[in-house]
């Protein structure tokens, strides 16, 4: 079932979404060559305490840390480590919620380490304006196809591919509700939007195919052909006749 969010509801979900993207910019100034994922990981979760909030992912199926940190040709799910370090010229995905006062904001970035290769910095460029491409299709009477479907067209567009396996979901008092939401679709298909519906909207981007694989450790997932991926994501709301993006604190981040 879907949850609509009334005015009281809506306002502790800008609080969660804010306490996130901020985690988010804290992750982004301390982000450096030579650190270790685990290190990332702790800045992201000491902001997200010392804010009064909870991470989202510690805990949630077992998962062992507060943010998903995957790094090149991991798309998602890639768990902080001591032994994994960043390295110039990766494209590292940071994925971060926070749950403060019965509501869960969810958000990620893909931000480049030094000087990267062209593609990879377009397929930054890329993930993160399919994810606005997508944000400009809500309305309130068009449908969750009309979302994916422009997510999808701009990606193929420029030469990429969509992870077509996950997919973004609704947010709010869960961290994953429904509706599903694919970074793919139908025009005029799907469930329709409402004034009150709370969206997390991620397209994952790949340079080369689509498939992707389960790792190991039963998180990571990475490209099946090992090319680079990217992830961009926010919590949305459909407020009235507009959009609001909970956790969005830097607009050009």
């Amino acid at each position: 079932m879907i949850q609509v969010k009334n005015a009281l509801q809506l306002a502790a979900m800008r609080d969660a979404g804010r306490i996130t993207g901020e985690a988010l910019l804290a992750a982004r100034e301390a982000l450096r060559e030579g650190m270790t994922t685990y290190e990332l990981d702790k800045v992201v979760h000491d902001y997200i305490v010392r804010a009064g909030a909870k991470p989202s992912f510690l805990g949630y199926y077992d998962f062992p840390a507060s943010a998903c940190i995957s790094i090149n040709d991991e798309v998602i799910h890639g768990i902080p480590s001591k032994k994994r370090v960043i390295r110039a010229g990766d494209i590292v995905k940071i994925d971060v919620g926070a749950y403060y006062k019965g509501f869960h904001g969810d958000a990620a970035r893909t931000i480049a380490v030094g000087e990267v290769a062209p593609v990879a910095q377009k397929l930054i460029e890329v993930t993160r304006e399919s994810f606005f491409r997508g944000v400009a299709a809500m309305a309130v009477g068009n449908r969750i196809g009309d979302i994916g479907h422009a997510i999808d067209s701009y990606v193929v567009e420029n030469g990429f591919s969509t992870v077509k396996r996950y997919i973004g979901h609704g947010v709010g008092a869960q961290l994953h509700e429904q509706p599903d939401v694919p970074n793919f679709g139908t025009p005029g298909r799907g469930t329709r939007l409402c004034s009150g519906m709370t969206l997390a909207i991620e397209p994952m981007v790949n340079v080369g195919a689509q498939d992707v694989d389960d790792g190991a450790d039963g998180w990571t997932v990475t490209t099946s052909d090992h090319s680079l991926s990217s992830h961009y994501e926010n919590t949305v709301a459909l407020v009235g006749d507009k959009v609001e993006i909970f956790t969005l604190i830097d607009p050009q981040f």
